[in-house]
């Protein structure tokens, strides 16, 4: 028998706090530093409102290249919502047949740094910093979550000019954008650029990290979504409704598409001979694999001489940098379509589903 329970049931009618017993405990070793922490739950596939949920998971090991974060902000990304359905069934014969490996989604961090492993350097507790828990793969740890951890190399101290909310916001569609304007477009002054799905998360940061490289920019958006977009500096806006930008008479350097929702070689009739296509999307429209088959469809044209080239997010600490120069200039600024409390994350997710957010939907924690 542990002699501390004894111990401890003899403070039962003295007027101590409860911090006090659990600290005398803690001397017992009848308790340990937490061992769960609150998060977003995912129990199965299905709509967010069904399978997320509020509950308790292991505390997140350290290792000695990892850094503990406690979260302030999170943001809602493509992977997220498609690790959330499940969809199509096809995907669970490599993510788990009931539901991913890792029960909490998520992979944006903007927080505050909590503990950090014995060979990390250059960051220290109570650091603000932001980056991501991204490793390419459904067990990434998630940000759905009170605290995650990260490798050291994929965080950095959040420019105090941003909020936490907005470095939350900024993460994956930030570099997805920066990486596609100006490593894989290598986009100049004088580049034009046509970015269909202006209005999303990728779309409003690559409309003005485009800009910020000197570019001739045209976005394509709905019409509830044209001023968003002119205000973010894009030069011509179009009104996908009332005008198809694959059958103008305008040809374009670049084309990022973020939506997918032609055939590729439509899309192709729209660029310079030697233009480049960044396909960006398995679509929205015809259901996922109809949008698959575009991605796969505009693989095979580079047999035919297009320029197609796809955008690899590379999360470390030189493309976060690069990024956090930008929007503490104020040259990019975070687009935030809302942000929901921790106990909405599923609506949170639901809202990225409709494929209507303009922006980024963030989750405050």
């Amino acid at each position: 028998m542990n002699v501390a329970l004894p111990i401890l049931a003899a403070f039962a009618d003295l007027s101590i706090s409860l911090a006090d017993v659990l600290l005398l405990a803690a001397c017992f070793g009848i308790i340990t530093a937490a061992s769960t922490i609150r998060a977003v739950v995912q129990r199965g596939y299905g709509p967010p409102e069904e399978v997320l949920s509020t509950g308790a998971v292991a505390a997140p090991p350290v290792g000695p290249d990892d850094v503990l974060v406690r979260l302030c902000a999170t943001s809602v990304n493509t992977p997220d919502w498609i690790f959330v359905t499940g969809v199509p069934g096809i995907l669970r014969l490599r993510f788990g047949l009931r539901r991913p490996p890792s029960p909490v989604r998520g992979t944006d961090i903007a927080g505050i740094v909590e503990a950090i492993g014995e060979r990390v350097e250059g960051l220290l507790p109570g650091d603000e910093v932001f980056g991501s828990s991204w490793n390419g793969s459904p067990r990434s740890p998630g940000t759905f979550a009170e605290m995650t951890v990260a490798p050291a190399s994929q965080l950095i101290r959040k420019p105090a000019a941003l909020t936490f909310e907005e470095a939350g916001a900024s993460v994956m569609s930030g570099l997805t954008a920066l990486i596609a304007m100006r490593d894989v477009a290598e986009v100049r002054p004088g580049t034009r650029v046509l970015i269909n799905g202006a209005s999303g998360g990728v779309g409003t940061f690559a409309v003005q990290i485009a800009k910020a490289l000197g570019a001739e920019v045209t976005g394509v958006c709905s019409a509830s979504n044209v001023e968003l977009v002119r205000s973010l500096g894009a030069d011509h806006v179009i009104d996908y409704a009332d005008e198809d930008f694959t059958r103008g008479w305008q040809r374009y350097d670049v084309i990022l598409d973020n939506v997918m929702n032609h055939r590729p070689t439509a899309v192709a009739r729209a660029l310079q001979p030697d233009g480049i296509l960044i396909p960006n999307s398995v679509g929205n429209s015809g259901g996922f694999f109809a949008g698959l088959l575009r991605v796969l469809r505009a693989a095979v044209m580079r047999l035919g001489g297009t320029d197609v080239r796809f955008v690899r997010c590379e999360v470390n600490q030189r493309t976060l940098t690069d990024l956090a120069e930008l929007l503490a200039s104020g040259k990019v600024n975070a687009v935030i379509d809302d942000v929901y409390p921790f106990e909405h994350a599923p609506a949170a997710v639901a809202r990225m589903l409709t494929h209507r957010a303009r922006g980024n939907v963030v989750i405050a924690i």
